[in-house]
């Protein structure tokens, strides 16, 4: 197995950052096999999702703030209000994706893209780990 870690701004604000580019960078050269993406952090997560056209940031955004509001209601309290649901993401936009690598090509729909979702604007800089396993 290969693995490598980047680092990515998110910023002081909820984001969405595609990193497909990087995750492509990271297999092109290989052969056939799976890339496994991983936020080694306790409230961010990887989603597959379009993105630039909107459906990334504000559309999942949006989506998440109307299940998981960030108010006063979570027991997990420290950090900037409403941090307790920075900590429940991960259950709904889980901390890892594994996408299929062809001919050192990801795998991806057409208008498929690999986003960090990062909620915690206490943490403006996340880690992704880039793992490839080969077929």
């Amino acid at each position: 197995m290969r693995s490598e870690v980047i680092t990515v701004q998110t910023g002081r604000r909820p984001a969405v950052r595609d990193v497909t580019a990087e995750a492509q960078q990271f297999v092109s050269g290989e052969g056939d096999g799976l890339l496994h993406v991983f936020v080694p952090h306790a409230t961010a997560g990887i989603a597959i999702i379009e993105s630039g056209s909107g459906s990334d940031d504000p559309d999942l955004m949006t989506a998440i703030d109307g299940f998981l509001p960030a108010d006063d209601r979570w027991r997990h309290r420290h950090g900037s209000p409403g941090h307790g649901r920075d900590h429940v993401l991960p259950a709904f936009v889980a901390p890892y994706a594994s996408i299929p690598v062809l001919g050192g090509r990801l795998a991806l729909g057409t208008w498929q893209s690999i986003c960090l979702v990062d909620t915690n604007g206490d943490n403006a800089v996340r880690q992704v780990r880039f793992s490839f396993l080969p077929g």
